[in-house]
């Protein structure tokens, strides 16, 4: 049998090599946009309670993050409960658990969550000057205070897009109020409503029996409205995420949001 000629072999090796290069080239570029998440808690609990060890796990599995950081406030430290400041108070030592993080992940997106007031001071610390978030990702957004007032003047300072999770049934949110302050923002936004959800996104038995959902069924569906707003944060900032699509395969792209 008659031999390739050597230009031809040598065509074919060249094509190889480049198909190598590209693979490692999209590898290491996968590899970078796995974002680093910081998750601040809520007022009441610290990061070690159940909740937020649960989300944290769901978040990293879903985000594919390369990993997702929990930390405490001082004022929760040491186990004790005690009632939290005010949440401007919290900034200057959540932002720092953000720079030692971003230090740790040099070229990786930085995600901000949190669950409640976590998320406000989350959007708080992405106002300040030298982070630089690529997408916030708020867990039940306190709109409402104590007072019935509506606290809505970080958000209408961001330009970190946002995505917001909300159960139908958090008193500390309203829909109809959260859609108002929505409308005056000026960064992108989503929102994916847990029917049924309470301020930790727990749905009673009975509306869990009408919507024909388990909880886990509903919140992985919250999930993947996350993984999706973040999928299309993150393409809006690498242009080569639509020359090569298939480097966004481990980025759920599935799930439904409200965007605007």
């Amino acid at each position: 049998m008659a031999s390739s000629p050597p230009s031809k072999r040598r065509r074919k090796d060249q094509s190889k090599d480049d198909a190598n290069d590209m693979s490692a080239t999209s590898s290491s570029t996968l590899e970078k946009l796995s974002p680093v998440v910081v998750f601040a808690h809520g007022a009441g609990a610290p990061s070690s309670s159940d909740w937020m060890i649960r989300w944290k796990d769901m978040l990293g599995k879903a985000l594919h993050a390369v990993e997702v950081v929990t930390f405490d406030y001082p004022y929760i430290s040491g186990g004790k409960r005690r009632a939290p400041p005010k949440a401007e108070k919290l900034v200057d030592f959540h932002a720092d658990v953000v720079g030692k993080a971003v230090a740790k992940y040099p070229g990786h997106p930085l995600i901000l969550a949190g669950k409640s007031m976590g998320s406000r001071v989350s959007c708080m610390v992405a106002c300040k000057e030298g982070i630089r978030a690529s997408a916030i990702l708020c867990l039940g957004y306190p709109l409402k205070g104590i007072n019935g007032a509506v606290r809505d003047e970080i958000l209408l300072q961001l330009s970190v897009p946002i995505m917001l999770v909300q159960g139908s049934k958090d008193a500390l949110c309203p829909l109809e109020k959260l859609e108002v302050t929505r409308k005056k923002m000026k960064c992108p936004s989503g929102l994916h409503v847990i029917d049924g959800g309470d301020h930790s996104f727990k749905i009673g038995k009975k509306h869990l029996q009408t919507t024909g959902l388990t909880q886990d069924e509903a919140e992985d569906l919250a999930l993947q409205a996350l993984a999706s707003f973040l999928s299309g944060s993150l393409g809006e900032r690498c242009d080569f995420l639509f020359e090569w699509p298939d480097l966004v395969r481990n980025l759920a792209t599935l799930g439904t949001y409200t965007n605007q």
